[in-house]
Order: C-alpha cells, then sequence, then structure tokens
C-alpha cells in the first residue's frame, strides 16, 4: 500500500521503524516547526531525527543526535562565550547542519536538501518537510514574552507554564512540493504517537495541508500518543496545557476531530488501559480500537502499525 504519515521526532520515528518492517511504499511528512537557526546554521531537529532513526546512526541514548557522537565544538565554541550553550549540536550532527545550510543558500528548496541528506542515509522511506517555507513554533509565556519551541523545551524545559503557541509565519507558508499529492493520493493516511500540539498540529498548521487530508479518500488513522492520561515520552501535556486540551487519549482524538464532522480523523487507536474512550468516540463519528501501544521494540511497534492498518482497512469497508 502508499501510505503517508504525519510525524514529528521520537515517537513518529520509532513508529516509523515498526511501520518500514511491514514492507509498504511510505512517505513521511515531518514537522518542520521546530526548525531554528543556530551558530549561522539552519537545524532541523525533527527531519534529523526521524532520518537518523530509519538510518540506523541515532544515539540510541538520548533518542536523538548521532551516535558515538562527541560535543569538542559546541565545548569550544561556549569557551568564547558563543552561545547558546542550552542546545547541543554534537560534532558528526554539525556535518549535517553545514550541509544543509550551504545547500539553502544556494536557493535549493528543502524537499531538495533533505532528498540529498537521505541518499547518504538510505531511511528506506521518502521523507519530505511539510512545507519548505521558514517556520518556526514559538511559545507565549505567562509573563507576556514569547521565545522559541526550542528554548522553551530545552533550555527550560517546558516547566514554565505556557499560553499558547502557534507557528509563526504558517500564513504565508504553502506545503513543500509534493505534499499534498501524498495526502491526497494514498491507500491510508497514519498520525503516529507524535506530540498533538507541536509535531502533527504544527504540520496541519501549514495552509494546504488540513484541506489535503480532508479531502483525501484514504482513511486518516491516528494512534494516541498519551496512555493512561499521560505522554508516552516527553512533555506533551504542557503543550496541551497551553491550548486549552485535557491530557487524555479521549481529549486529544476529540482535539483532532472527526472528519465527518470538519475535523481530520477517521479512525483512533487507544492503549487498552484507555479502552473506556472507545464507545465515546465512536458515537462521535472517530471509529476507535483499544490495543496494546507500548513500542517497547520493533515487533511491538510492528502490531501497532498493523492494527492501525486494520483499522483502515474497516474504514474503507
Amino acid at each position: 500500500m502508499r501510505i503517508t504519515v504525519l510525524a514529528g521526532g521520537i515517537g513518529g520515528s520509532r513508529f516509523l521503524l515498526g511501520l518500514r518492517s511491514l514492507g509498504h511504499d511510505i512517505t513521511v511528512v515531518v514537522n518542520n516547526g521546530d526548525d531554528i537557526t543556530l551558530f549561522g546554521l539552519r537545524v532541523c531537529p525533527d527531519l534529523d531525527t526521524v532520518m537518523y532513526t530509519l538510518g540506523g546512526g541515532i544515539s540510541a541514548e538520548r533518542g536523538w543526535g548521532r551516535e558515538d557522537e562527541t560535543f569538542r565544538l559546541k565545548d569550544e565554541l561556549a569557551s568564547y562565550g558563543a552561545g547558546p550553550s542550552w542546545f547541543g549540536l554534537g560534532d558528526l550532527d554539525l556535518a549535517t547542519h553545514i550541509a544543509r545550510t550551504m545547500w539553502l543558500r544556494e536557493g535549493v528548496g528543502l524537499d531538495e536538501v533533505t532528498r540529498r541528506l537521505c541518499e547518504r542515509w538510505q531511511p528506506g522511506v521518502r521523507l519530505l518537510p511539510a512545507t519548505n517555507d521558514d517556520v518556526e513554533t514559538h511559545v507565549l509565556l505567562e509573563d507576556g514574552s514569547s521565545v522559541h519551541f526550542q528554548e522553551w523545551w530545552v533550555r527550560l524545559h517546558a516547566e514554565v507554564p505556557a499560553r499558547s503557541i502557534w507557528l509563526h509565519n504558517a500564513d504565508t507558508a504553502r506545503p513543500a512540493p509534493g505534499v499534498a499529492e501524498a495526502i491526497v493520493d494514498c491507500d491510508v493516511l497514519l498520525l503516529p504517537p507524535s506530540n498533538p500540539v507541536v509535531s502533527v498540529g504544527t504540520i496541519l498548521a501549514v495552509p494546504g495541508i488540513v484541506e489535503a487530508v480532508r479531502s483525501t479518500a484514504a482513511p486518516v488513522v491516528g494512534v494516541s500518543p498519551i496512555i493512561a492520561d499521560a505522554p508516552v515520552r516527553g512533555r506533551a501535556d504542557a503543550c496541551l496545557s497551553a491550548i486549552g486540551v485535557e491530557t487524555s487519549a479521549y481529549a486529544v482524538a476529540a482535539h483532532f476531530g472527526a472528519r465527518i464532522s470538519g475535523g481530520v480523523l477517521d479512525g483512533w487507536l487507544v492503549d487498552e488501559t484507555d479502552a473506556a474512550a472507545v464507545d465515546k468516540l465512536s458515537a462521535e463519528g472517530i471509529q476507535t480500537r483499544a490495543v496494546p501501544l507500548w513500542m517497547t521494540d520493533i515487533a511491538a511497534t510492528a502490531a501497532i502499525a498493523e492494527a492501525a492498518l486494520g483499522l483502515a482497512a474497516e474504514l474503507r469497508g
């Protein structure tokens, strides 16, 4: 099948490892709201995390950056007082950012830059940025100041309450070449267990992408990133609080909404511990199933992906 996935970084990439093992034709539209310019270099954390994970180069311990990484350049920059010091760019990782920035300055689109980087990593799927435009997620703090999402997430550890989160420059952005087509022309569209606000949410914030999701004939199935009212990984609860959404598998699905009612979902997988949400969401137009959702290894993750595809097959009738 031709499967398109709207994915963030760590959770999305781990889900993709299981999905890829099933042997389908996969296109991944990756969030680039996390993108930031540091030391004059364009850094795309989610694109790189997916690329490194599927290419076998991710740091297994951290879940981001390169395996066997060193940070000598970061330490040397700190000795000059050249910041920021809170964002860790490793020596191997910097090669990716240098190559990306060099090509971007030559006028190459981010989609083509990503394709060139993937020639080295061979992820086994087609990776596309959500947009080629320079969009960045920003966070409004309680004191009225705003910061880049990365500063809130990495330096402040999302411990400072946020009043709102938005995708800066989204109003002038457009889907990257091939993105709308990948969504409209696929057999199944999947939303993996990525952060619903700053991963999947920022992809959907790019004008034209929601319209493509709503117009596709493919069933749209999501996998809950929340199990037993807690994020599977990370601090998605802080992001959900910022937009006034409860941290629960039910609330996240309700936030995305049923496609028959103007939302984006046809189906939704929740963990067995959240089975109480099944009937309620199904009654609201989102056909929901409860299955084990812990991605403990490739086999368990592949089983989750198979369950999502099975639900898609039911929805197709």
